[in-house]
């Protein structure tokens, strides 16, 4: 059986800005919103700033130290690890998809860090094919509570930096 793909995924963009907020703010994390504010938009805070819930599940912790199509091979370190939460609800609705965060230009509504900067972070998705499914099926998510007393995800199932959304999220071709 092959190797689970990483339940979310960054562009090379929405790194480098990551790369940059967390040079301005400290260490960071995203929580997938729920539909506050933004929608249902992807939210970067400072590192605990935004409460974990017990249940909220991690989709991968992103290593900002590595480029286009590394992938990482231990836990990321300080500044270079953020950390990607969903509520456990949102989480079920859409466990058949990879989120690829991603970055466009325009402000969102929200609270997110990146809104002086002139873009908004973006949550795309990429439905899982049978064969991934397969191979995540069985999987046991970290959630907050885990997170709280000290588990953390296998270094193979950390997210990985693609250089743009297409290259996860394929959009479908003209119709004929």
């Amino acid at each position: 059986m092959s190797a689970a793909p990483p339940r979310a995924v960054v562009t090379a963009l929405a790194a480098s800005l990551l790369r940059h907020l967390a040079d301005v703010h400290g260490p960071l994390m995203l929580h997938q919103s729920g539909g506050c504010c933004d929608g249902s938009a992807p939210m970067c805070f400072p590192l605990g700033e935004f409460v974990v819930g017990d249940r909220d599940v991690l989709l991968g912790v992103f290593d900002l130290s590595l480029g286009v199509g590394e992938v990482g091979v231990s836990q990321p370190q300080d500044d270079d690890a953020v950390p990607l939460w969903i509520s456990g609800p949102q989480f079920d609705a859409w466990k058949h998809t990879q989120l690829v965060l991603d970055v466009v230009p325009g402000r969102g509504a929200g609270f997110s860090l990146e809104a002086p900067e002139g873009v908004r972070l973006l949550s795309r998705g990429r439905v899982f094919d049978a064969a991934e499914l397969a191979t995540l099926e069985g999987e046991v998510p970290v959630l907050g509570g885990d997170w709280e007393r000290g588990v953390r995800p296998a270094p193979a199932a950390l997210p990985r930096v693609v250089a743009e959304a297409a290259d996860a999220c394929p959009t479908p071709g003209p119709r004929p």
